[in-house]
This record gives structure tokens, C-alpha cells and sequence, in this order.
């Protein structure tokens, strides 16, 4: 069946949003693609955690039927993690649209946006053994 999921988040430009996940999430840069003078593709790994950007300029060179599409707009990703008041620091510098809270469903979530724009929540289960 599925052995892997892995999102791809389409961008303007890779560049601004490399920093972000290498510097404050602890990702490394595990493939990378230039497109001209700039990054076409990049895959960013932590553990067995990967994120895929790639460039709207690549995506037309590549896969030009879908470009209207992949421009319409941002992706949501919700990412569990083990500790978020762990992961807070790294966050301070983004852009909250959701202050952290706690949820019916029994996670604790604080939602930013990447340099992107793309919305990411960052949940934390109790340690009741749910999870999303």
C-alpha cells in the first residue's frame, strides 16, 4: 500500500524559504535542482520527515498544464510534533495566523506561515497515545 507521503509546496522563489526549515526546524537540503539562476527543486529532510519546494518557473517547464493550478493558492500542512513548547523558539521570527490552543480533539496547536505563505499547524497530542 502507501509507503510514503511527502508534500510538495509550490513557491515564487525556493531561496527564502530554505532558511526556515534548515535554520529553525533543524531540515537539511537532501536534493536540489537549479532552474536558471536560481532553485528549481529542493528536498528537505528531518529523520524520515521530507518537504518538497518547487518553483512555479520549473513547474512550467516541466508540468506547464498544471501551472494554473498550482498557482491558485497557499497549502495547508499539519505537522505533528513531539514537544511544541520545544519547537516555540523556533517559531518566534514567523508569521502567526493561529495563537496556540487547545483543541476538542485533545492537541495542542500553534499555526505560522513559511516565507511562502503556505499555513503550517504544529500539533502536539497529549500523551494519551491519540494522534492526528
Amino acid at each position: 500500500m502507501i509507503k510514503k507521503l511527502t508534500p510538495v509546496l509550490f513557491v515564487e522563489k525556493i531561496e527564502p524559504v530554505l532558511p526556515f526549515w534548515t535554520e529553525h526546524l533543524g531540515f537539511l537540503k537532501t536534493v536540489e535542482v537549479p532552474e536558471g539562476d536560481h532553485l528549481g527543486f529542493v528536498i528537505l529532510r528531518q529523520g524520515t520527515t521530507e518537504v518538497m519546494y518547487q518553483a512555479y518557473a520549473s513547474v512550467e517547464k516541466d508540468m506547464p498544464a498544471i501551472l494554473p493550478d498550482v498557482r491558485k493558492g497557499p497549502t495547508f500542512l499539519y505537522i505533528e510534533v513531539e514537544n511544541l513548547n520545544a519547537l516555540k523558539p523556533a517559531l518566534a521570527s514567523a508569521d502567526v495566523y493561529m495563537t496556540e490552543r487547545t483543541t476538542f480533539y485533545g492537541s495542542r496547536e500553534i499555526g505560522v506561515k513559511d516565507p511562502a505563505g503556505h499555513f503550517l499547524t504544529f500539533a502536539e497530542f497529549a500523551a494519551t497515545g491519540q494522534s492526528a
